[in-house]
């Protein structure tokens, strides 16, 4: 048993010996790393990254941004839970928002989804009005 353990040692020494034993010098240079091929591929892989998600989102974060500096009184706008109103007061971080007759609700500046201009009023009156035409045509 212990001569088989030696033996089966002795060989398994030279099999993984042996092609490092028999190699010669060639006049094949040794391959050099491949750090420099690296480099390139993080560059572009940064740049494929930076044009397709951060780029745009920093144009959203800047006219975000202006729309909130521009908020004024009587500007007509929705909030984030779909609450449409007036501007009835600005302050630094808080908007007073006219949502009925003697009903104002303060809300924070990033509670204001967006500011509806007279393009996108005449638009959302048009497309309720198609709706309740659909809507009437069905119950007939």
């Amino acid at each position: 048993m212990r001569l088989n353990y030696w033996i089966t040692s002795a060989v398994t020494t030279f099999l993984i010996a042996s092609p490092v034993l028999s190699q010669t010098k060639s006049t094949v240079p040794p391959p050099t790393s491949s750090f420099g091929g690296i480099i390139p591929m993080m560059l572009i892989m940064f740049a494929i990254i930076y044009f397709l998600m951060i780029r745009p989102e920093q144009k959203k974060q800047k006219t975000r941004q202006t729309m909130m500096g521009g908020l004024k009184k009587g500007d007509k706008v929705v909030t984030i839970g779909g609450m449409m109103g007036v501007v009835h007061s600005v302050k630094d971080a808080v908007v007073v928002v006219r949502v009925a007759d003697n009903t104002n609700i303060e809300f924070t500046k990033a509670a204001i989804a967006n500011i509806l201009t007279d393009n996108a009023e005449k638009n959302s009156t048009s497309e309720k009005a198609k709706d309740e035409s659909k809507e009437v045509k069905e119950k007939k």
